[in-house]
């Protein structure tokens, strides 16, 4: 029985960037056969020009799948047998009542539809996996850092084993940082949907500031977002994107504490998102 071969999920923010460029320095062995990016193409621009930079200074290729954009299908109204309209939750989102009370929908698939179904579908592929395989074929590589260490969780694929590296190596986000800096890498953009609502107030302001257009993406998406879901018969709350139910362009990010992630993304994908 051959070997399983390594793959590296290449979430192309900080950790999961650090993670490549440490392989691809021989720091950690064995060098993966290859390295994967699971594309909602919603990222911000910035995290696309580092995806091309950081291609060419790895050994090994790096495969960018795609399960269509996240947002259009977000925005897709269905229709029931019977007639009635409905729109999916495929992201998180908060919610408004007409009470005004404020709530939040967890019960989204954008991280199982949009990254890990295609992580797996092609990782299957390159390790030659076979139809109901439940010997181990692939080693997964997932960039959690060691203060995310609540993030792992192990794969539910028989035919495939997760491996932490930087857990490994103890190493924190910081040290990624410092690692990078070290070695006279750029800063790594943070990884994320454009109007994902798991950002903290610090990163809106980030995008409002550095990223103006990429910000107006997030603001346009969400006013459509409350079309659909204003169509919907399924949905009777006013969604939004920030936790105070306001609109975006209309947060004021300025005076919030730096509390660092919304404490649902604790649970959040299983190390696909923002690494």
């Amino acid at each position: 029985m051959s070997e399983p071969i390594h793959i590296l999920s290449l979430g192309a923010g900080v950790q999961s960037s650090t993670m490549a460029l440490m392989a691809a320095a021989g720091e950690i062995l064995p060098m993966p056969a290859a390295a994967i990016f699971a594309d909602t193409q919603d990222e911000t621009s910035s995290v696309y020009s580092w995806l091309d930079w950081l291609e060419k200074q790895l050994p090994f290729p790096v495969h960018r799948v795609t399960r269509g954009k996240l947002s259009e299908n977000a925005l897709k109204m269905k229709v029931t047998k019977d007639g009635r309209r409905f729109a999916s939750s495929d992201i998180p989102l908060f919610t408004l009542s007409a009470k005004n009370q404020i709530g939040k929908i967890v019960n989204r698939s954008c991280t199982r539809d949009f990254k890990l179904d295609p992580l797996f579908k092609k990782s299957k592929q390159l390790g030659g996996i076979k139809r109901g395989q439940k010997t181990v074929g692939v080693i997964q590589w997932i960039g959690i850092s060691l203060d995310e260490i609540y993030r792992m969780k192990p794969t539910r694929e028989k035919w495939s084993e997760s491996r932490w590296p930087l857990v490994e190596a103890r190493m924190s986000r910081t040290d990624c940082l410092r690692w990078m800096e070290a070695k006279g890498f750029p800063k790594p953009p943070r990884s994320a949907c454009v109007y994902c609502p798991f950002h903290n107030d610090h990163e809106w302001r980030r995008l409002k500031t550095e990223e103006p257009a990429e910000f107006e993406k997030a603001v346009q998406f969400e006013k459509a977002v409350q079309t659909a879901k204003g169509n919907s018969e399924n949905f009777h709350s006013t969604p939004f994107l920030h936790r105070t139910c306001k609109p975006l362009d209309q947060v004021d990010f300025s005076t919030d504490e730096e509390r660092g992630q919304l404490n649902f993304f604790n649970n959040e994908c299983e190390g696909m998102c923002g690494v």
